[in-house]
């Protein structure tokens, strides 16, 4: 028997493996959970373990999960693991083909499932993964291990690595945290040949607590929650009950943070609020990864070392916690209670320093190192000043230094409508720099709407000056820019909102 791909199943696979010693964990149950799949119209079943592919009547994509204690590598490493599968009846043997230390060479165990007759499965995370697959001959590509290869796993299904996938020319197995129909349809719309679906239809433990956790998120979103907003320049701590900010306080932004009296100083904020939450939510300016807040410019807040503010919080404040970068935070206020309107966008803060935060299909997105949106981090010119060195308030009130002017953005301002020279000049410099910006930021994630917000882009002059140098933009290129309206509480109320959707 040969490996042909007319032999590759269409349509839906159910993995029928129910949790790891749990009470649906042995052989009857699988049996009549691949029963039950048949009758309801799989068209193969994905099974673990050889005793088990034995026992069932449809195609099988059948693999062998093992914990070695010299590779993080599970799904079908070794080749008895092959042997055993072809000899229990598998049509398909899935191995993991992602580049990671190994104890045996994919092509050894590609070369095995062929010499068995069974067609090769490579479950992937990446494309250039699932490339090598493609040029070793594997006869489907798997995104199984897509999210599960290193930090946390994602929410949604990869669909893009589906579509990307189909260059090959393999037949493509859409796996991994397809939890709806609606998800495994897009996959099929997206080029996929087969959907693989697990956990929604086999792992009742999961199914359950996707109920159990949405209505306890429900039953609690009527609490409010305490939120920070800590910029450069000011402090804000806010009771956020959805879209209403029920009381708030401004104070400068102390400069001792992370201290045990900075720590202090954020409770003594809150005391007046004390009972009335149950999370709290830090829009903080810099970068958050993993729960810790480190500086990206020091010259707009000198955050020390890399602080671990979510514990800090949660330990300091003894309910959940979850912070964010204000930018970020504010986009997603604005895109859930303000001008963006359930669009997709990116919203900028043009302030002491600049900010930025996309959301895009409905999700906020931070990037791979949180870095997503930060528009006043990017570079003029290869080693060159950053955008936020210059088009900031800060970098204005600089400008202003070096023309014999220590002013700051808001007397910058003043002065220009006065007439003076040197403070338009400074305004129309800005201005300029950030109209480019905001043409590279539509070209690159083609947003519907760009959001201007904070103390400088919310100025009526620089909103105009940035206009007037977009009018000479072709209109193909040219970005809807639109103010932001939450103004000062953006931050607050989107941090507030992401907290509770975390809780």
């Amino acid at each position: 028997m040969t490996a042909s791909a007319d032999r590759v199943p269409r349509g839906l696979i159910v993995s029928c493996q129910p949790v790891t010693g749990g009470p649906m964990d042995d052989r009857e149950t699988i049996v009549r959970l691949a029963l039950a799949a048949r009758n309801g119209g799989a068209n193969a079943l994905r099974i673990e373990g050889y005793v088990n592919v034995a026992a069932c009547d449809l195609p099988i994509v059948g693999i062998v999960k093992r914990d070695l204690a010299d590779s993080p590598v599970r799904i079908t490493p070794l080749v008895e693991d092959v042997r055993a599968l072809a000899e229990a009846g598998a049509t398909v043997v899935a191995v993991d083909a992602t580049r990671r230390a190994r104890p045996v060479s994919i092509a050894e165990l590609l070369r095995e499932i062929h010499a068995r007759g069974c067609l090769a499965m490579a479950d992937i995370a990446t494309i250039d993964e699932a490339r090598d697959a493609a040029q070793l001959g594997f006869d489907i590509i798997g995104t199984t291990m897509s999210g599960y290869t290193g930090g946390p796993v994602p929410e949604e299904p990869d669909l893009a690595l589906v579509r990307e996938c189909r260059a090959f020319g393999k037949a493509v197995v859409a796996e991994g945290r397809y939890n709806t129909p609606s998800l495994a349809a897009e996959a099929i719309a997206r080029g996929a040949t087969v959907v693989c679906v697990g956990s929604a239809i086999t792992w009742t433990e999961h199914v359950t607590s996707w109920f159990a956790d949405a209505l306890a998120r429900k039953a609690s979103q009527g609490r409010p929650t305490l939120a920070f907003d800590i910029g450069g320049t000011k402090t804000l701590a806010a009771l956020v009950n959805g879209a209403v900010v029920l009381d708030q306080q401004v104070i400068a932004t102390p400069r001792d943070l992370g201290t045990e009296d900075w720590f202090k100083t954020l409770e003594g904020l809150a005391k007046p609020w004390r009972g009335s939450y149950d999370c709290v939510g830090a829009a903080v300016t810099g970068l958050v990864a993993n729960g810790r807040w480190s500086a990206l410019n020091p010259a707009t807040l000198a955050i020390p070392g890399s602080l671990p503010l979510q514990d800090k919080l949660e330990s300091q404040f003894g309910v959940s916690a979850f912070i964010c970068n204000d930018a970020q935070a504010a986009a997603w206020g604005e895109y859930r209670f303000g001008a963006g309107a359930g669009r997709d966008l990116i919203f900028l803060t043009i302030s002491s320093g600049i900010g930025g935060g996309i959301v895009s299909g409905g999700r906020l997105l931070t990037g791979s190192r949180s870095l997503a949106g930060s528009l006043g981090q990017t570079l003029k010119a290869f080693g060159g000043n950053r955008l936020e060195d210059s088009a900031s308030g800060f970098g204005m009130a600089r400008a202003a230094q070096r023309a014999g002017h220590p002013l700051d953005a808001k007397d910058i301002f003043y002065a220009r409508d006065a007439g003076q020279s040197w403070a338009s000049e400074i305004v129309s410099s800005a201005a300029t720099d950030i109209a480019g910006a905001l043409v590279n930021l539509q070209i690159l994630v083609d947003p519907e709407v760009i959001l201007l917000g904070g103390g400088v882009g919310r100025n009526a002059a620089f909103q105009e000056e940035v206009a007037e140098c977009l009018t000479h933009i072709d209109p193909r290129l040219r970005p809807t820019i639109e103010a932001a309206t939450l103004g000062p509480i953006s931050g607050a109320l989107g941090v507030a909102d992401l907290a509770r959707i975390r809780l």
